[in-house]
């Protein structure tokens, strides 16, 4: 198999122990103290040993993440191994890192995590001359807790439009983007512990609206789409191993509400024939959840609780649209009504008050010791039920969910794993060579699933010239082009999850006109008789956001927003590659090679076809 990339600035990271002892050698030979980084020479000042091994300690962070392999590299060297002739083109934005308070709400004390928006836009071009259009998409938010070296990776959606060549690029593209995060050499936080999350739910569309119109987009039903992100894992587990060191742990974890360990399995395997059970990697599925175990550490698992401040919310992660955050939310406000806790009782007024009553009163309220730990206890506990429920008991009430027993199936899958990293003194908020903007982020995904459509060839066209330019023109500060105009078919249905934050800016950054602007035509609302699966099930309410202390809340960034240009668009988000392999072959083609080379002396087993009479009936004399 013979390919063709051309993929800019693909580099390989260098050992780090062969880095250091260069370092140390550039040291102990130049006398001026100067050290060779990249293209450029770094002058460090070292008084002594200490301050001379902390700098080459610093001088070496540098080296691994100017050589590290960028995302957008390694997505593109996956899918040069793709059959076909083609051309893709791949848009990669990351943000900076910053304080996040919402993955732990209900942790006590709350920890320290950084947040980063990950979007990847990929489209594919059939011949040179033919245009582009997008097909598959991955939406995810990685988390890092800096006081454990834990990276939580939440991907919430993975989508495609139907419009690729086949075989599909989707497979390949979250195999390498959930490998780049696993595999220490490629990992861009010098994180020892990364635990990937997702919840697997079927539905028609998750990224892309209307491309379930299309008939080239076949959605996977809800039992097939469980067995195909559990293969997906494992192929990915199978791929990491050979490359983690011994003293390496990986762990593989998945739940189906409502199913004991014998159903599920014999559920997801029944889905998938055979032949496309995947690799099978040396660590085992296990039918459960991480939250009891202790060989991979957990994001909270360095708090010290006291005896009877057990807290359910030290466990359970909570991200955007996860019915276990829905959950959560509702033990902690258990012993409310409606999230409103009543006031207290106040003391009865006297009409007269003498100095003796004073003098009294004011012994009564004089705080003590024992109140003081009383209301310190109190402070420390956990929030309604959090402190009276176990995580067995959270995932066994899981099964009598709304969104788990309403008819279809869904999954929680869990990939852990642990492998020693070098320690990172860096500043976890620094910005690094081509992040951008959070509300750049914001501006097209939600610009992606309010202002376009993707039901057939020419509407997906036009979709991804316009939001690639939109893409582009952000990037180099300009205002960008605005999203076109269509009209919506007669029988699409919007999505649950199009609607965009509060916090997301208008795409056009034009300035507003004394005239009055027509409203874009909306998409119909659903008919009463849908014949769509899935559409007519029950859902949960949007969960409901807790309101945060001042004390609590995540102070701003220190590091100025990142500024992107030309060069960072070119450098860091926008790649293509091209690929040219033969094409694998057909069943037809396969079976005849198989006759022509099968070995004569094998005998082929006999089959012997039996053939049923039926009994004649007698006729009425």
């Amino acid at each position: 198999m013979t390919s063709t990339a051309s993929v800019s600035s693909l580099q390989c990271r260098p050992q780090s122990v062969a880095v250091r002892a260069a370092a140390a050698d550039q040291f102990k030979m130049a006398s001026c103290k100067r050290i060779q980084v990249g293209e450029k020479s770094v002058a460090i000042k070292a008084d002594d040993e200490t301050e001379t091994r902390d700098a080459v300690s610093h001088v070496v962070q540098v080296r691994d993440t100017m050589s590290r392999t960028s995302l957008r590299d390694a997505l593109l060297n996956a899918l040069t191994t793709l059959p076909g002739t083609r051309r893709f083109h791949i848009h990669v934005l990351v943000s900076a890192p910053r304080k996040h308070s919402g993955l732990f709400p209900y942790a006590l004390p709350r920890p320290k995590v950084y947040l980063q928006d990950i979007l990847v836009l990929l489209s594919e071009q059939k011949a040179e001359d033919a245009p582009r259009v997008f097909v598959a998409g991955i939406e995810a938010y990685l988390y890092h807790v800096s006081a454990t070296g834990c990276l939580v990776l939440n991907v919430s959606k993975l989508d495609s439009t139907g419009q690729a060549a086949v075989p599909s690029p989707t497979a390949t593209l979250i195999r390498a983007f959930i490998s780049y995060y696993g595999d220490p050499a490629t990992r861009p936080i010098n994180a020892p512990h990364l635990w990937v999350h997702l919840f697997a739910r079927a539905q028609n569309q998750y990224m892309f609206p209307n491309s379930s119109e299309h008939k080239g987009k076949h959605p996977l039903t809800d039992v097939k789409l469980c067995a195909w992100w559990r293969r997906t894992l494992g192929d990915v587990a199978a791929e990491l191993e050979p490359r983690m060191g011994e003293d390496s742990k990986l762990k593989l974890y998945y739940v189906l509400p409502g199913y004991n360990e014998l159903e599920a399995t014999q559920t997801l395997l029944a889905a998938l024939p055979s032949a496309s059970v995947g690799k099978k990697p040396s660590a085992p599925w296990l039918y459960t959840h991480p939250y009891c175990q202790d060989d991979i550490p957990l994001p909270c698992s360095d708090f010290e609780v006291k005896e009877g401040h057990e807290n359910l919310g030290l466990f359970i992660p909570s991200f955007e649209d996860d019915p276990k955050s829905r959950f959560i939310d509702e033990i902690a406000h258990t012993t409310d009504a409606d999230g409103v806790r009543s006031p207290q009782r106040k003391r009865a007024r006297t009409f007269t008050r003498t100095k003796s009553t004073r003098d009294e009163e004011a012994f009564r309220d004089a705080p003590t010791e024992k109140g003081k730990d009383a209301e310190k206890d109190k402070e420390e506990s956990p929030q309604g039920e959090l402190g009276k429920v176990s995580p067995n008991e959270f995932w066994e009430r899981m099964s009598f969910r709304q969104e788990c027993v309403s008819g279809a199936v869904t999954g929680f899958f869990v990939m852990g794993i642990s492998t020693p990293m070098p320690a990172n003194t860096t500043d976890p908020l620094a910005p690094q060579p081509g992040q951008v903007s959070a509300q750049i982020i914001k501006r097209v995904n939600a610009s992606l699933l309010t202002g376009y459509e993707f039901p057939d060839f020419e509407r997906a066209v036009k979709a991804t010239e316009s939001l690639e330019s939109a893409i582009k023109g952000l990037c180099e500060g300009v205002s960008p082009v605005p999203p076109v105009s269509m009209k919506p078919l007669s029988s699409a249905k919007p999505l649950s999850s199009a609607k965009p934050r509060s916090s997301a800016k208008p795409f056009s950054s034009a300035k507003p006109t004394s005239k009055r602007v027509s409203p874009r035509d909306k998409t119909p609302e659903p008919e009463a008789s849908s014949s769509r699966p899935y559409d007519s099930l029950p859902k949960t309410p949007p969960r409901r956001h807790t309101r945060l202390d001042d004390s609590v809340v995540a102070s701003p960034n220190h590091f100025p927003e990142p500024e992107t240009s030309l060069d960072t668009y070119q450098s860091h988000i926008y790649g293509t590659v091209a690929v040219d392999n033969p094409l694998p072959p057909t069943k037809a083609d396969a079976a005849r090679v198989g006759e022509q080379g099968a070995d004569t002396n094998v005998v082929a087993p006999k089959v012997t076809v039996l053939t049923v009479r039926k009994k004649k009936k007698k006729a009425d004399d």
